[in-house]
């Protein structure tokens, strides 16, 4: 739904407590003693008081109408309490175990769900649950649940779709002085879901991390608009059962069960763990502002054995080990007890009797090779050297390092000898430190893995190469005739037609493949939940018995498509092997971006299988294709997880001065050109914009600009020829609050194309096609010596007033309800 009422549920000013018996005592019990500062209501027929607070015999006898409602009640009952509470003015209630037996769900349960939903929608009431395990806010004061413990308050949200799983992770990180922000049981997710949490918690100042269980997910387009903007400014860890689960997760065998929700967390920015211990660990390495570059870890230690430990646990997380230069592997064999080498891979190993000085020397050397991405340092236990001293010196070489280099190095520790005293002076160190090397290189590649996923969250190449231009209506032709035959299934020689009207290379039929090719599989599949996805993995004969496949969701460019081929253990083939030429991977990438294309454009194809597509040195091939087809569904109907770039806002318009722009959605390889937009625009007009001065355009910052989530934003740039290339005038966007009613507007106009009429257009144009999204408010702030942008405002209607607390900047807000067309061209 949205996040409305949802402050009624997590900062209720009031709360009334509906249960009895033992749930109701546990839930009395937590409320009261949450701290709470404001009244608690228990509604018990029968009984004068709960505790020490004043009992009430029905809702409409409550002297005040509460904020939020606690309910353990019979589930028959839910749905008139519900009502009844929406009709005195509640705005959120919380289901707490009701307890029902597994024979009772099901159809029962979606009967109920729905009663539910109806009694609370003429109130526009919240609801958590039912069955769940309840909700804590510590900074609140708010225990509404059915924890044993309380939990501390801190800056992590956990939010678990099992009140058994948050019950655990409550009792481990309350033993292990781990606070929260906000834990809460989604249980039936009747209402309130996990996007709804995710964009509550990413505007929630009090919260650093969000950390998520997720058994499953009841809109993937909602899913993922939150996920991806939550994962821009919280950290996101999610752990999800179900990679052994039993079936298949598509029609042949090629990826698991699992598979579609793991593209869908990666695509979303977020890192995935596997099991609790290893939840707590991720988000604390994460936390810990360890910046680094790859998946290469250099591994020095005392023991050799220990070192391989981490090897192993390095490569099975995906990992390699980094190897020295050779000026390293020589500045390193003067550091080695005499005898020893320096070896030129694998874990450098210092010796057991290697002293603190040994340690932070090679250290200091490793730390000045650019061919590892981190450094891990082992110690373990030994009764010739001390590993409190050790400890010391590789604290000493770290801070050095960083107040040399203004930045820490991105370094790990595991100290098996001596561990609270060497922990304590990596903890002043800022050195994230763990009790195995094996965790230690498992934590290493949360970073490894959580950088990369932020990357693809915040890449920015070309969506499609300039030459590509695929012939969508020729195909929509083939596919017509066989669905006008009655056939759900093209012909051999119509599916070759639809991948030539898409430019995928065919091969010659009956040809023989190429010696030295490599059999892919390449195909898109149409999932329940998160629609068309794009499989990739080894082919040929065996490949549903090899089950190497990764799938990935579209829309997809180069860069993703990389990434998805890279996930696939025949990625190594690919690279070459034992004399065998390398494939190109530019080409299996670009096919992979035209079937993303062409789900896209054929809403026709429910799955398609290229087996095998052919990858050699020259290129590839396809044979041809298995396709499945069913009728068109209609136009505008939402069918991607992650919303295509909306072509149909592209428009051509004419400036006063005569000049034509191109107008339309930006693009997220548009990042260079609104630097430059931005760069020459004077520094006053930028700061006007962003509220601040501003020396320097980061790629992260531009990214944001342009790498935008068209479900919730919209930014649309000018774009005209300059000098025989195409550049930015200017750019104005929105971002709408999850309820999908309000929006944000900022604009921006290069500082010489001022006087043109360009700014102008765009805010119609935004202003238009807010209107024809459903949204009801667009509001603005404005710097009050902004004068352009003010009087701009009120000559399009906006009606102004003061900020308190802020007397240089005006809010500034337009009405749409009623609003007619303003540009000469409406979206």
């Amino acid at each position: 739904m949205s996040v409305r009422n949802l402050d009624a549920l997590f900062r209720p000013a009031s709360i009334a407590l509906i249960a009895d018996g033992p749930v109701g005592a546990v839930l009395a019990r937590n409320l009261f003693a949450g701290g709470f500062d404001g009244p608690v209501m228990p509604v018990t027929p029968g009984a004068r008081s709960v505790g020490s607070a004043l009992a009430y015999p029905t809702i409409s006898a409550l002297p005040a109408a509460p904020d939020l409602a606690v309910i353990a009640a019979p589930p028959e009952s839910l749905p008139g309490l519900i009502a009844e509470l929406g009709g005195r003015g509640t705005r959120a209630v919380a289901i707490v175990g009701t307890d029902r037996p597994p024979a009772a769900k099901g159809t029962e349960s979606t009967r109920l769900r729905q009663a539910m939903l109806d009694a609370a929608r003429p109130h526009l009431l919240r609801i958590l649950g039912p069955d769940g395990f309840g909700l804590m806010v510590p900074h609140h004061g708010v225990n509404a649940s059915l924890g044993h413990v309380a939990p501390i308050a801190g800056d992590l949200a956990f939010v678990s779709q099992s009140g058994a799983v948050a019950a655990a992770v409550l009792d481990r990180a309350t033993r292990r002085g781990i606070g929260f922000s906000h834990v809460v049981s989604l249980g039936g997710m009747a209402d309130v879901d996990v996007a709804d949490m995710l964009d509550w918690l990413a505007a929630d100042a009090r919260t650093r991390a969000v950390l998520l269980h997720v058994e499953t997910i009841s809109h993937a387009r909602k899913f993922m608009s939150a996920a991806r903007i939550a994962a821009r400014t919280r950290l996101a860890v999610v752990i999800r059962p179900g990679r052994g689960a039993p079936g298949a997760g598509d029609a042949d065998g090629l990826i698991g069960p699992d598979a579609v929700y793991d593209a869908a967390f990666r695509r979303a920015g977020m890192l995935r763990v596997f099991d609790l211990a290893e939840l707590f660990d991720a988000v604390e390495t994460l936390a810990s502002g360890l910046k680094v570059g790859g998946e290469r870890l250099a591994i020095l230690t005392n023991g050799s054995g220990l070192g391989l430990l981490a090897a192993e646990a390095l490569a099975e997380a995906g990992g390699v080990v980094a190897a020295p230069a050779q000026t390293t592997l020589v500045r390193l064999q003067t550091v080695l007890p005499k005898g020893a080498a320096a070896a030129s891979s694998g874990p450098i190993d210092l010796g057991d009797a290697a002293p603190g000085e040994r340690f932070a020397r090679a250290l200091e050397a490793l730390l000045a090779d650019p061919g590892h991405d981190a450094v891990l340092v082992v110690d373990g236990p030994s009764a010739i050297a001390d590993p409190v001293e050790a400890a010391r010196a590789v604290a000493g070489v770290v801070a050095g390092a960083a107040k040399r280099d203004g930045r820490r190095p991105p370094v790990l520790a595991s100290w098996l000898g001596a561990a609270a005293e060497a922990r304590q002076l990596f903890a002043e160190a800022h050195i994230p430190a763990y009790d195995t090397p094996g965790q230690a290189a498992r934590a290493f590649m949360h970073l490894a893995r959580h950088r990369r996923n932020q990357m693809l969250l915040m890449q920015t190449p070309p969506a499609l190469p300039d030459e590509f231009e695929p012939d969508a209506e020729a195909a929509r032709a083939v596919i017509a005739a066989a669905l006008a035959d009655g056939r759900a299934e093209l012909t051999p020689a119509e599916a070759r037609s639809v991948l030539e009207a898409y430019r995928i290379p065919l091969a010659a039929e009956d040809a023989a493949p190429p010696p030295e090719a490599h059999p892919l599989v390449l195909g898109i599949d149409d999932d329940p939940l998160f629609g068309p996805v794009l499989l990739f993995g080894q082919g040929g004969a065996a490949a549903e018995l090899l089950h190497d496949g990764v799938a990935g969701l579209p829309p997809l460019n180069a860069v993703l498509a990389r990434d998805l081929m890279m996930r696939a253990r025949v990625w190594r083939l690919l690279q070459g092997y034992r004399g065998r030429p390398p494939a190109d991977l530019d080409a299996v990438a670009l096919t992979l971006v035209k079937l993303s294309q062409l789900a896209a454009d054929l809403s026709e194809v429910t799955t398609l299988r290229i087996n095998p597509l052919l990858a050699g040195a020259g290129g590839v091939l396809a044979p041809g294709a298995a396709i499945r087809v069913r009728p068109p569904l209609p136009l505008g109907t939402p069918r991607f997880a992650i919303r295509p770039y909306p072509q149909r806002l592209v428009q051509q318009l004419t400036l006063r001065d005569g000049r034509e722009i191109t107008l339309r959605p930006v693009r997220p390889e548009d990042e260079p050109a609104i630097r430059e937009m931005l760069q020459r625009s004077s520094p006053e007009d930028v700061r006007l914009r962003f509220f601040s001065a501003m020396r320097s355009f980061s790629h992260e910052f531009a990214a944001r600009l342009t790498q935008i989530d068209y479900d919730r934003e919209m930014a649309l740039a000018a774009e005209a020829e300059e000098d025989g290339r195409r550049v930015i005038l200017g750019a104005v966007r929105i971002i709408a609050d999850p309820d999908g009613e309000t929006a944000e507007y900022g604009i921006m106009v290069r500082s010489d194309l001022k006087g043109l009429g360009l700014g102008h257009r765009l805010m119609t144009e935004i202003i238009d096609y807010a209107r024809d999204r459903g949204l009801k408010r667009i509001f603005g702030e404005v710097l009050r010596e902004n004068t352009s942008m003010l009087r701009m405002a009120r000559e399009l209607g906006f009606a102004r007033e003061d900020v308190a607390d802020e007397p240089g900047i005006i809010h500034v807000t337009i009405s749409l309800d009623g609003l007619p067309a303003l540009s000469q061209h409406p979206a």
